[in-house]
């Protein structure tokens, strides 16, 4: 692979695989592994839905976007996203140019099957939350297809086959 090529991002809504399949993604690849959101949480001490509550998705979205300038700055990576990193245009340029963009993507009904009683997305936090789902995917959709050079199902989420569909997807970008 190219210099610029050697990081591979995952983006995509939430409980759609990013952390789970970047892990296991970066083994496979012998690539060290990075979620953004730990990134932040380590960086701050706190988690992502305490900052949410004191510094709103603004304060959120400013910290995010820091921690990715610095993340994408680092070779031979997989970084496993926020949903919300697609919102910022300063983001999309900086996964653009800096790696292979894969959008892990996945149904309104699979994630809130996935995220049922899910305190920790501050997101979610309201009565309807499938249609808060709908809402977000409706918002970020055309985002992350604009983005992304390869897009991967995970409605079926058997992950070892989602790897393996990535790493046939990821074969192309050898040698260029």
């Amino acid at each position: 692979m190219t210099n610029q090529s050697t990081n591979i991002f995952l983006i995509g809504p939430m409980a759609t695989g990013k952390t789970t399949i970047g892990k296991k993604l970066a083994k496979e690849t012998s690539k060290k592994f990075y979620d953004s959101d730990q990134e932040i949480k380590k960086n701050t001490g706190a988690d992502i839905p305490l900052i949410f509550e004191i510094e709103g998705d603004a304060g959120f979205r400013n910290r995010e976007m820091k921690i990715i300038s610095k993340l994408v700055l680092l070779r031979n990576i997989v970084l496993s996203t926020g949903g919300g990193v697609v919102l910022l245009e300063e983001n999309r340029k900086m996964l653009t140019d800096n790696g292979i963009i894969i959008y892990l993507k996945s149904s309104a009904k699979k994630i809130f099957d996935r995220t049922y009683g899910d305190k920790s997305r501050p997101l979610l936090q309201v009565e309807d939350r499938l249609g808060k789902i709908e809402e977000i995917l409706e918002e970020r959709e055309p985002l992350y297809s604009s983005l992304a050079n390869e897009i991967i199902n995970t409605d079926s989420f058997i992950s070892k086959e989602i790897i393996h569909e990535i790493l046939k997807k990821l074969r192309k970008y050898e040698n260029n």
